[in-house]
């Protein structure tokens, strides 16, 4: 993990966004002592969000994915959490047919 964000920080310029994606408190840690800005937790348990945002304490913006349903997404948001990406907005859903006639006035 260090050694992506640093080789990351040195091929970007400032301005350039860098996330990273850890799996693991630990992971967390290592990030935040390499000076990530931002960090995707991926697929933290809520107990360990809580954890992560403890952890964080404001050093970086921390996105949570994975794990994440319509029906604890309050809890999960209500952590202190700065962002939250939730695929059941994308999965199992219908399409919708749309159409549009366009005709000369």
């Amino acid at each position: 993990v260090k050694a992506a964000i640093e080789k990351a920080l040195a091929l970007s310029k400032d301005e350039t966004p860098i996330e990273i994606e850890v799996e693991s408190l630990a992971e967390l840690e290592e990030a935040l002592n390499a000076g990530a800005k931002r960090i995707l937790l991926d697929n933290f348990n809520y107990s360990d969000v809580v954890q992560a945002v403890a952890l964080n304490n404001k050093k970086a913006e921390l996105e949570v994915s994975g794990n994440i349903t319509l029906d604890n997404i309050s809890a999960v948001a209500e952590t202190g959490i700065d962002y939250i990406s939730i695929g059941d907005l994308t999965k199992n859903i219908s399409a919708v047919e749309l159409s549009m006639q366009l005709s000369d006035l």
